[in-house]
């Protein structure tokens, strides 16, 4: 069974602007599951892209963004401590950035197995990437261990091509992942992404994909979270945050 959710494309937006949208969007799912009686509103599924900025999770190591502040104001990256899983990592243009807002409580995954789990959860995130990745023709997979998804070994090491971090309230998703198409992986080396220092990260383009248009790759990625997710996607122009719904659809 599908179950309706609404992606809202935000082109490039700032990040706080969106992480607010976002605590707007659980609030109004979570109000909808405690109303009498409950109501079951369509989820949203924001896409994004971000200038350089670097995000640092609640537990996450502030040690780990290693560029002085004075650089990082030079170069008009703002860090913020975000509310989600997970340790350091950086977002910027050329990144395909997907944020769920989802009752995990009416969701299942196509085998039927329940989505209120937040580790299978992040699997079928990780699933729906690295089946994207396989569009494009790069292999990839999941390191034991270390969320998000990786590529490689091979002659290399294992290289990061999507982080991943998430935020739960009464079983309703916010965050999400973000997955390198373009970037310029030299933002990278403003921190220890992830908080692990013995591997590096890429992007679809330095591992020479077929697909690497973000908007390509966006496509590529609502269609397999859709299915991994049991999601019905529709288009919408704007978002309701009172009746946690798209506007203007």
């Amino acid at each position: 069974m599908s179950h309706p959710a609404h992606v809202v494309r935000l082109g490039r937006a700032p990040y706080r602007d969106v992480w607010a949208l976002q605590q707007e969007l659980q609030d109004g799912l979570i109000a909808a599951k405690r109303a009498a009686p409950p109501e079951s509103p369509p989820h949203t599924v924001l896409v994004v892209e971000h200038d350089p900025v670097i995000t640092l999770g609640k537990s996450g190591d502030a040690a780990n963004v290693v560029t002085p502040e004075a650089e990082l104001a030079r170069r008009g990256v703002e860090v913020v401590r975000v509310d989600r899983g997970g340790d350091v990592t950086v977002h910027g243009p050329g990144q395909v950035v997907v944020y769920p807002v989802l009752d995990l409580d009416r969701l299942e995954t196509p085998e039927g197995a329940p989505l209120r789990d937040l580790h299978r959860y992040l699997r079928e995130l990780e699933e729906a990437v690295i089946r994207t990745c396989a569009d494009g023709g790069v292999a990839a997979g999941r390191v034991a261990g270390r969320t998000g998804v990786w590529v490689g070994p091979d002659d290399r090491p294992e290289r990061k091509v999507c982080a991943m971090g998430v935020r739960c309230s009464r079983w309703v998703t916010m965050h999400g992942l973000a997955l390198n198409v373009t970037t310029d992986l030299a933002l990278f080396d403003l921190v220890v992404p992830c908080g692990i220092a013995d591997r590096a990260v890429t992007s679809l383009a330095a591992e020479g994909a077929r697909l690497a248009d973000p908007a390509a790759v966006t496509d590529r990625l609502l269609t397999h979270l859709a299915d991994r997710l049991g999601l019905d996607l529709e288009e919408a122009g704007g978002v309701d945050t009172e009746r946690a719904a798209p506007a203007g659809v």
